[in-house]
């Protein structure tokens, strides 16, 4: 990640185009919400942008304005949406469908939910098999596909007055991919979407069409995508920043508060049961067990890097961790995640934690949409680019800077990095919470 000084900021004038690939449950809430927001109808609960605090300088001073207030952000009433999807329902009746929001909201929102209609997706059944939509592009050739996203970005830009675009994957999750030669740089790449290689995905292939333009990227899904050596290599070569992988919303979200507060406080784990129930989209395409597998390589190493067990051999060096994911259709988009958590403290005492958060997944992950919206334009603007570490806030799986370097999963750790790096680029110095300057 580069750096810049505030005055390289690039203004946020005009209009920030927002494309979603994947308008269903949770694309549509994001975009339902920030409408009811922006009508007043709604206030933007469980988005760091719109409701965060960030304090600048000393405590006596103060001086805490809010995050929108002080890095130059896009507004809301900047933003316009748009989108793909194999399902060829306007946001109204896909929002209508997903059952997240209530029907007297949706119906205030109705006219421009119904202008809001996804343009045909790119799809395989082979990487979605609990899928099943015609919504899809005549082209099968992957190189072709790719050109038509190019098309379709082109008319989103020109249709909407765009000033500025950004992607982030609202999708399904896909089989779990390993990478191979063809992921290995961009070359193979491109030669691979021309020979339509079954090993590149259509989440690649968005991830892809946006990079070629410079739009900057966020995956939302645990899709083999943005890890990959050739479209970072492509994020590089057009300076674009990107961050993934994987929402960090309902079970995993409470993993990355309590493990941190075991380990402050050298509380052993000997074992992390996590069970889940929901029934929505999402839930029906995890129940084939290759996008479940993806699923769970998101979620199991979450621990691992938090508890560092080869540093803390007698506290976490023997963790059973199983993580479960059960496709159960009453339950829509309201999740229930059970956690069983076996810990040992003082003399080696055995204790027990059970959490039981009955969450809602797409309400929980559109604030992280928009966030990820608005902070990804702001680091387009000021001249950042590759992944974007700061951001590994709103991941499940957060990608590393750089091969070699482990990702940071401690949520509070997290949320400190991305304000250190919001004062950075506003010329302000990063908070140490050290204190020293109260003796003086």
């Amino acid at each position: 990640m580069s750096h810049t000084a505030t005055d390289d900021i690039a203004p946020a004038t005009g209009k920030l185009g927002i494309l979603l690939p994947g308008m269903g449950a949770v694309g549509t809430t994001f975009i339902a919400g920030v409408l009811a927001i922006r009508k007043g109808l709604a206030k933007p609960i469980g988005s760091l942008t719109q409701m965060g605090t960030i304090r600048i300088g000393p405590r006596p001073d103060d001086n805490v304005p809010l995050i929108r207030d002080y890095v130059p952000l896009a507004g809301l009433d900047d933003l316009v949406f748009g989108g793909w999807d194999v399902y060829e329902d306007d946001a109204y009746v896909a929002a209508s469908r997903a059952g997240v929001l209530e029907g007297h909201l949706l119906e205030q929102l109705g006219e421009e939910l119904r202008a809001t209609k996804p343009m045909t997706a790119v799809f395989e059944q082979a990487y979605v098999k609990n899928l099943h939509g015609n919504h899809i592009k005549a082209e099968t050739n992957k190189w072709e596909q790719a050109q038509a996203l190019d098309a379709d970005i082109d008319r989103f830009v020109e249709v909407n007055g765009c000033d500025r675009v950004v992607a982030v994957w609202c999708g399904s999750t896909e089989v779990y991919r390993e990478p191979t030669a063809v992921h290995e740089s961009l070359a193979a790449f491109e030669q691979g979407l021309k020979d339509s290689d079954p090993d590149i995905a259509p989440s690649q292939i968005y991830a892809y069409a946006c990079l070629k333009r410079g739009i900057p990227y966020a995956n939302g899904a645990p899709n083999l995508n943005l890890d990959t050596p050739a479209l970072l290599e492509l994020a590089r070569q057009n300076n674009v920043p990107v961050t993934g992988k994987d929402f960090k919303t309902g079970q995993t979200l409470m993993k990355t508060i309590l493990a941190p507060g075991f380990k402050a406080r050298m509380l052993g784990v000997e074992g992390w049961y996590s069970t889940n129930i929901l029934g929505n989209r999402d839930g029906e395409v995890l129940d084939d067990p290759e996008s479940f597998k993806a699923k769970e390589v998101s979620k199991l190493g979450v621990l691992d890097t938090i508890f560092e067990p080869e540093r803390n051999p007698d506290l976490y060096g023997d963790i059973a961790h199983v993580v479960r994911i059960n496709y159960y259709p009453p339950r829509g988009d309201n999740k229930e995640g059970w956690d069983n958590i076996d810990i040992f403290g003082w003399l080696g005492y055995k204790m027990q934690i059970k959490v039981d958060f009955l969450c809602r997944d797409s309400i929980l992950a559109a604030p992280l949409v928009l966030d990820l919206a608005l902070f990804l334009d702001l680091a387009k603007r000021a001249g950042m680019s590759g992944v974007q570490e700061w951001l590994s806030f709103y991941w499940k799986s957060p990608q590393p800077v750089q091969p070699g370097v482990y990702p940071e999963h401690d949520i509070f750790i997290q949320l400190t990095k991305l304000k250190n790096t919001l004062r950075h680029l506003m010329g302000d110095e990063a908070l140490t919470h050290v204190g020293a300057e109260y003796y003086d």
